[in-house]
């Protein structure tokens, strides 16, 4: 099968990107508003895009409804961002998957989803929204830049933070480093699907020259 992009209706293409582009890692993104009222939603358009400068870049589509309409309305993550330029990210592991899922609801921007996923709220050492408690490893950014793409009513916008602290739970740690290994992180697949990242294997890159 060949597929015209522009020929594809936008949930048609959604479902084959999301269903092909995978395992994609997940930003578990805590903001403020502007008089202070914290926000968690988990975003799987994400990923370290820089280490130098150290950023990170997430994609907070719109608000979709019940019945899977997508409308054109901003969700509360990216208005945060936008008011307060500041967020902490927060990996996503098995056991926090579905605390994860509970936050991920189109709920009212007054609902405190810490509240709802019942995870704690830990204060940030740089910017002013919480780090979730649980997650071993978060990472407080302020806003590098926001690119809208366009003005189209199913459009997202790229949140790109620039990294000022990192967290990490110290039983993460070995001989002072993280292991990567005790990381048991789960990625979105397409859908309601999700993996973890326990199976693993290695690969020697090949010398040139």
């Amino acid at each position: 099968m060949n597929v015209n992009v522009s020929q594809l209706p936008h949930r048609e293409l959604y479902n084959i990107l999301l269903s092909s582009i995978v395992p994609r890692p997940i930003a578990w993104v805590s903001t403020l508003n502007a008089s202070g009222q914290p926000n968690l939603a988990p975003f799987s358009f994400f990923n370290c895009v820089s280490v130098d400068p150290p950023l990170l870049a997430f994609a907070p589509g719109l608000r979709v409804s019940q019945d899977n309409s997508v409308h054109g309305e901003a969700k509360d993550t990216l208005r945060n961002v936008r008011e307060t330029k500041e967020f902490v990210v927060s990996v996503v592991t098995y056991s926090l998957r579905e605390p994860m899922n509970l936050s991920s609801g189109e709920y009212d921007h007054t609902v405190n989803e810490f509240d709802i996923a019942k995870v704690t709220p830990l204060p940030s050492q740089v910017v002013r929204p919480p780090r979730v408690g649980e997650s071993p490893v978060s990472f407080e950014c302020k806003l590098y830049q926001i690119l809208d793409f366009s003005t189209a009513p199913t459009s997202s916008s790229l949140v790109i933070g620039e990294i000022l602290a990192v967290h990490i739970d110290d039983s993460y740690l070995k001989e002072g480093r993280l292991d990567r290994d005790s990381l048991d992180l789960i990625g979105r697949m397409g859908g309601i699907q999700y993996t973890r990242t326990t199976q693993r294997f290695e690969l020697v890159r090949p010398k040139v020259g």
